[in-house]
């Protein structure tokens, strides 16, 4: 029941994505396929561990993040902590937001992109903003710990269905986490050879 209400707000989160990529083509699964192949054949410049990601990012902002890139697969622990892989956590931050999504998963924003995301729905009228009231309401700000889990509420593993293991994907300007069963259908389909064709060919490249 708690994953059917949110599944009747998946217009909302369309809404989001256009907000932080308004003029992109390209839309979620074409997206995420184009940043897998991506990380398959181009290692990032990744910051220095240790080192303030901020710093690399510079006035730009989001603009000038690497991508986030790759595919793992971690397990929850009894108190629903999910270990974050290192690279990953060098571009999302010291501080990121995660919350829910229109797909059956959940999102991780570094804080970066979730303040441009503020912003523009700041810019909202009071009616608009309250249409997007779903995705603030269980976004949770997640530190990682000197072992790099990040502790997920039970309402956001309920909602994606996470209990034990858990797929990490990098999608370019965000991080999507998925039970791993419900995430292996969807990655055959998408990494099939005929279906990264059509989408190459889509994307000329």
């Amino acid at each position: 029941m708690f994953y059917s209400v949110f599944f009747q707000e998946k217009t909302l989160f369309f809404v989001a994505s256009r907000f932080l990529y308004p003029s992109e083509k390209v839309f979620r699964g074409k997206k995420r396929l184009a940043f897998s192949i991506f990380s398959l054949i181009i290692k990032p410049k990744w910051c220095e561990v240790g080192k303030s990601v901020s710093k690399y990012h510079g006035k730009g902002g989001e603009e000038n993040m690497n991508p986030l890139t790759g595919v793992y697969n971690h397990n929850l622990d009894a108190k629903g902590r999910l270990f974050i892989p290192a690279k990953l956590r060098e571009e999302l931050g010291d501080v990121f937001y995660v919350t829910v999504s229109h797909e059956k998963c959940l999102w991780a924003y570094p804080a970066e992109t979730w303040q441009s995301l503020q912003e523009k729905v700041n810019a909202l009228s009071t009616l608009e903003q309250g249409k997007m009231r779903v995705l603030f309401a269980y976004a949770a700000k997640c530190e990682p710990d000197s072992q790099g889990r990040i502790l997920l509420p039970q309402n956001l593993r309920t909602f994606a269905g996470l209990t034990k293991n858990v797929t990490v994907v990098g999608s370019n300007n965000h991080v999507e986490l998925w039970d791993s069963d419900t995430w292996a259908p969807i990655m055959e389909e998408e990494m099939s050879p005929d279906n990264i064709f059509k989408i190459m060919e889509e994307l000329g490249l």
